[in-house]
């Protein structure tokens, strides 16, 4: 087969928030160069946040998903790149190799590359019924699973999980959380938020199990290779039809990390965007930044405003207006 090679003056690898926001604000800002957005899933940019929330409900579609039509894009000159997947950056000569085994040489590279969720590898893990929870495929098959009467137990106290509890106590499924902390939200909230929360879901159903560890999945007597009980530290056994795990993301960070680019808890950048190689930016999920309304420490955020103001400072340096991050964090969600 004959190997082909595409170009862009800017690439962007990777179709979520920051991804889409850094290459339309780049073409907003002016510039005149060719644009490529290249992403593994087969849609365009889209909001992630109501996965859990509105769209497992059956309340919102695929394209009141997308952030912008198809059109917007073709409008502005991005080409987009759907399911394609980039296995190498060769810094040296400024290109990707992609798995196709086909190349794309890029002018300036941006890497919004975003995370994945953290998989257990307990006994059980590779038990049927069993879900995690990222993209619109995630949701699709968990959502054939939502049956009034079933038992769905969640690994895991935190947004997703609780939102998804949410969505299925509603749902008339029997809801139960395992979290390994001694409150709900305990990584990203206050006590009094979590209690909060902790009221709430009580009130509507949703049982609780905090304190405890999941030490396994058994199979169901019925399926032998379908889960059938969650095993946690202290003996119990908590009966499952279906079991979410929602404990946290991975950044994806293996892309810059082969290239040699600098890795903390993320692709290290600056107030900017700009890792350690000049032709090279980083937003969003992936990214270890400095946060100046905290002088400077450096974290990693896992937030939809924080990714689209990362996208925004890339971009305006790009365009050659400088404006850097400089983000009060926020967050919300839907319970």
């Amino acid at each position: 087969m004959t190997e082909t090679t595409s170009r862009a003056d800017i690439v962007v690898i990777g179709a979520g928030h920051a991804g889409g926001e850094v290459a339309s604000r780049i073409r907003q800002g002016g510039f005149a160069g060719s644009i490529a957005l290249i992403g593994e899933e087969p849609y365009l940019p889209y909001h992630r946040p109501p996965l859990s929330k509105a769209f497992l409900a059956g309340q919102t579609s695929v394209e009141q998903l997308l952030i912008r039509s198809k059109g917007s894009y073709e409008k502005a000159k991005i080409d987009w790149y759907p399911s394609t997947v980039v296995e190498r950056i060769d810094r040296e000569a400024h290109r990707l190799r992609l798995a196709s085994g086909d190349w794309f040489e890029y002018g300036k590279l941006v890497l919004a590359t975003g995370g994945r969720p953290r998989r257990l590898t307990l006994p059980g893990s590779d038990l049927k019924g069993l879900h995690y929870m990222r993209g619109i495929a995630d949701v699709d098959a968990l959502r054939l699973e939502f049956v009034p009467g079933k038992r769905l137990i969640i690994v895991g106290g935190g947004y997703i999980g609780l939102e998804v509890a949410s969505v299925a106590i509603n749902a008339g499924l029997d809801v139960e959380v395992v979290e390994v902390a001694s409150r709900v939200l305990a990584r990203v909230t206050g006590p009094e938020l979590s209690a909060f929360y902790e009221t709430t879901h009580k009130a509507a159903g949703v049982k609780l199990r905090l304190s405890t560890v999941v030490d396994g999945f058994e199979p169901s007597a019925m399926q032998s290779d379908r889960v059938g009980a969650v095993r946690c530290g202290d003996g119990a056994m908590i009966p499952a039809d279906l079991v979410l795990v929602a404990v946290g993301l991975i950044p994806n960070v293996e892309l810059a990390q082969a290239a040699g680019l600098a890795i903390g808890n993320g692709i290290k950048v600056d107030e900017l965007g700009r890792t350690l190689d000049p032709d090279i930016y980083a937003v969003g999920d992936c990214t270890e930044f400095p946060l100046p309304c905290m002088d400077g420490e450096r974290l990693r955020l896992e937030s939809v405003p924080s990714a689209i103001e990362q996208a925004r400072a890339v971009a305006s340096l790009i365009n050659g207006v400088p404006n850097p991050y400089d983000l009060i964090p926020w967050f919300w969600s839907d319970q």
